[in-house]
């Protein structure tokens, strides 16, 4: 097959590249410009979008031996992702910008490019697993290392997408990744792990917010209220500075009539108000989702589990899926669950779909 293999510049990327060409593809490296400032995308680990990506992705596909290109999709990412991420925390709900770069930047952008200019498939550092399933359908399974497994994140691909990826690290630990980069002679196989949101430069998401969303904001401060008591017991600057199951920097001028720690419950972007409360009131078990993306066949009912952060643990659960709208029962109840965030279906090791999270149930708040 004609692969392109995305290099991100990272060891993960590079490794996959090589192991593309092993496997007997033509394999062509290219590295995605998603900043429009490349030099101040990244600071220590963070981000995967400098110039010093670039010219490690360079590197790499030099020592591979493959043709390589950069592509520029700095405007489709600004469109689809950041200002995705903006208005979603403007409106006060949480998004995971990068699961929606995977969604429409490299699986939906390059591979359209990919595939107009002659190309069979797109190799990606992802942690995941394919598998041909007994109804010939691509199944995408989690990775081998569970400690690395990225199949939240690509919960959002269809049954298209997954017949023109590749992942070709999905059944090896990162540990024997960086050992093979090393036996290469990858000069990134000591490089640090890309973490926290490429465009935040700082990791500073509130600060980031403040700065570009300008007059967008909803809101350029409100009080704190507590649920328990219903007292104002502080102010803020900006509801887009918060998300929910929130506990640091709060800045409570009042403290709990009980003692207990104070979490972010509730954030109301119209009024203005952020409403907090004891741990205890996090927790939720039913989360209702829209927008699904299924990797397959379109499910009526599963029984299985779900994920709902990028690195958080599996539920018990059952999920009913009516059109566009999903009913997924925790049968291990959640905390500190946003709207914005993903909820991924899995049955075993088997990714279902994905949908995006619009409401979530208190437990004790049944009808």
């Amino acid at each position: 097959m004609r692969v392109v293999a995305a290099m991100s510049g990272g060891v993960d990327s590079a490794v996959a590249a090589a192991r593309a060409v092993e496997a007997g593809h033509d394999v062509t490296g290219v590295h995605l410009a998603l900043s429009r400032n490349p030099a101040s995308y990244r600071s220590g680990a963070r981000g995967c979008c400098t110039i010093e990506d670039s010219n490690d992705a360079r590197r790499a596909a030099d020592v591979i031996g493959i043709p390589f290109y950069v592509w520029d999709l700095s405007e489709r990412f600004h469109e689809d992702v950041v200002e995705d991420f903006m208005d979603e925390y403007a409106a006060g709900r949480t998004p995971n910008p990068c699961l929606r770069c995977n969604e429409k930047i490299k699986f939906a952008a390059v591979l359209d490019r990919a595939l107009a200019l002659g190309f069979d498939a797109v190799a990606t550092g992802h942690y995941a697993q394919l598998r041909t399933g007994a109804d010939g359908l691509v199944e995408m399974h989690r990775a081998t290392d569970h400690g690395k497994d990225q199949s939240y994140v690509l919960g959002v691909l269809d049954q298209q997408q997954l017949r023109h990826s590749l992942f070709p690290l999905g059944d090896t630990a990162k540990p024997l990744v960086r050992e093979e980069a090393a036996r290469r002679g990858l000069l990134v196989a000591d490089k640090p792990d890309s973490h926290d949101i490429c465009f935040v430069a700082d990791g500073d998401n509130a600060g980031w917010l403040r700065e570009k969303l300008g007059d967008r904001a909803p809101n350029h401060g409100g009080d704190i209220v507590d649920a328990t008591t219903g007292e104002t017991v502080g102010t803020h600057t900006g509801t887009y500075g918060f998300t929910i199951g929130q506990r640091r920097g709060l800045r409570l001028g009042t403290p709990a009539p009980d003692g207990k720690p104070r979490f972010v419950l509730d954030i109301e972007p119209v009024s203005g108000t952020v409403t907090v409360g004891p741990r205890d009131q996090l927790a939720v078990d039913r989360v209702e989702g829209i927008r699904p993306r299924w990797c397959g066949t379109v499910p009526e009912r599963v029984e299985g589990t779900v994920q709902l952060r990028a690195h958080g643990a599996e539920h018990r659960a059952v999920v009913v899926v009516e059109g566009d709208h999903v009913v997924v029962d925790l049968l291990d109840p959640a905390e500190g669950i946003a709207p914005g965030q993903a909820v991924v279906i899995y049955d075993g090791t088997r990714v279902v779909g994905s949908a995006t999270i619009a409401a979530t149930r208190p437990v004790g708040a049944r009808a």
